[in-house]
């Protein structure tokens, strides 16, 4: 009983994500919604400024803290919405919160995280205890693994809280800036277009933070065949 209801927390956020994946909420927020429909948007932020802000807030910190996939289209939606500077202040609060949030939640359910961990934590354990700084920073800053995966792994490894919430914030706004200006460039292509199509992934405000998101995710397989020759012994 007791090992349950140390995992109810977690059980209940996982429950909360099945229920905002299933109920579509998260295709209104969709690029193609977005065009449709985004005089009306508009006309709803301007009419309500602070409190669509803070929905905006609240949405992400869900999201973020059940850890489902496709929170992606909330921050490009912020972007949409806000504009580069806003949509990534208001989303680094929505990420930092709900990562806070599953990250306490998976703490309490793993306990001393003394049994045997799943796949990825086994992974990313070596590094860890080598350079715990170092390398949760790296963890956040390379998409190595989804987000939310990443902050149950740092919770099973009972990583200090003032670490990974300086390393969450940190890490999650430098994605967040490329992200929010991808979703502010959409608004400006498609004032330019007013069509939506593959074309408008050419657009320079579209372009550039795309191929910056794109020279990230490249980093890790690059670092890992760097160290690889750094660790391979002479003449091998």
């Amino acid at each position: 009983m007791s090992r349950w209801r140390a995992a109810l927390p977690l059980l209940l956020l996982v429950a909360a994500g099945i229920v905002l994946f299933a109920s579509g909420a998260l295709d209104r927020l969709h690029p193609e919604h977005l065009v449709a429909h985004q005089h009306e948007w508009h006309a709803q932020i301007a009419e309500h400024p602070w409190v669509s802000r803070v929905a905006y807030v609240g949405l992400l910190t869900l999201a973020m803290s059940t850890g489902i996939p496709g929170t992606i289209v909330i921050i490009l939606a912020g972007g949409f919405a806000f504009g580069t500077a806003e949509g990534t202040l208001y989303s680094s609060i929505g990420l930092t919160l709900g990562s806070l949030i599953l990250f306490l939640a998976s703490r309490y359910a793993f306990g001393s995280g003394a049994r045997c961990p799943p796949v990825l934590v086994a992974r990313l354990h070596q590094g860890f205890e080598r350079h715990p700084v170092s390398y949760t920073l790296f963890v956040r800053f390379v998409p190595v693994a989804p987000f939310g995966l990443v902050t149950v792994s740092l919770a099973w490894l009972r990583c200090p809280m003032w670490l990974f919430l300086g390393a969450t914030w940190l890490g999650g706004t430098v994605s967040l800036v490329f992200e929010s200006s991808i979703g502010a460039g959409l608004g400006a292509a498609l004032r330019q277009s007013k069509h939506v199509g593959l074309g408008l992934l050419l657009h320079r405000e579209v372009l550039l933070p795309l191929a910056a998101i794109g020279a990230l995710a490249l980093l890790p397989p690059l670092i890992g065949r760097l160290t690889r020759h750094h660790r391979a012994p002479p003449g091998n």
